[in-house]
């Protein structure tokens, strides 16, 4: 008795592999997000930070002091001019933004927005802090902003943001001088907060919350672009969202 062997050509397997990898193909969309405004403001932001959370540490942290003529060495003026002028770019940037939040699409305004009334948004964060921590195998798709990422940008950083602006003009105007143009700042901030010396301190520790705040972010930024169903980091760069399926 002969056993019958199915001999199949080389021919016979690609065509079966090419057919595979057909059904296996999913057609990757693709939407457009961010506004170049927004994404400009976004590379900005993250230099003026960089360059304020280096200086601010040293000034609140200076350098030994260096020998020789005082004249000679003006190391923590530079700092200081590069602390305010990163502040200022931020401030101007910030202005623009919110400008930006009226003229731009629906997702130049997630930044400022947060539908607290919404009970379908806060389930949605809590399925996105569950897809975070490992707790949900399978994430949802979002164009903009998921809900999580928007609570976070409304309440940590745009209003710690505005909170390290006008602290920081607040502390300008001591050494600006009275009369100046941002006395009403110092105005404003320094009956709150007591006097100077807890004003430097609670600006100070805003500052740890932003670096903290851009650690997570950019964490999550780079897991999300690895994990999850839609590009992330390209997005700020080209403007463009792709997905990597075709499912809801």
């Amino acid at each position: 008795m002969t056993a019958h062997v199915d001999k199949r050509s080389a021919d016979d397997e690609i065509a079966d592999l090419g057919t595979a990898e057909h059904h296996l193909q999913v057609r990757q969309t693709a939407i457009y997000v961010y506004e170049w405004p927004v994404r400009l403001w976004h590379w900005v932001n993250v230099a003026a930070i960089l360059v304020l959370a280096v200086t601010g540490y040293f000034i609140a942290s200076p350098l030994p002091s260096l020998p020789g003529e005082a004249s000679a060495h003006y190391l923590m003026g530079y700092i200081r001019f590069a602390h305010f002028t990163a502040g200022f770019i931020m401030a101007a940037g910030m202005i623009g933004r919110i400008y930006w939040a009226f003229a731009g699409n629906v997702h130049a305004r997630q930044m400022f927005v947060l539908p607290f009334w919404s009970a379908k948004f806060w389930r949605e964060v809590l399925i996105e802090a569950q897809w975070y921590a490992f707790l949900r195998d399978y994430p949802k798709k979002y164009v903009g902003h998921n809900p999580l990422a928007q609570l976070a940008m409304v309440t940590i950083y745009s209003v710690g943001s505005i909170f390290m602006i006008v602290t920081g003009m607040a502390l300008y105007a001591e050494g600006a001088g009275r009369g100046s143009m941002f006395d009403m700042a110092y105005d404003l901030v320094i009956p709150l907060t007591g006097n100077s010396q807890n004003l430097h301190t609670i600006h100070h520790l805003g500052m740890w919350a932003i670096i903290v705040f851009v650690m997570i972010h950019v964490y999550a930024a780079v897991r999300e672009d690895i994990m999850s169903r839609q590009s992330m980091i390209s997005t700020m760069v080209s403007g463009w969202r792709m997905f990597k399926d075709d499912g809801k």
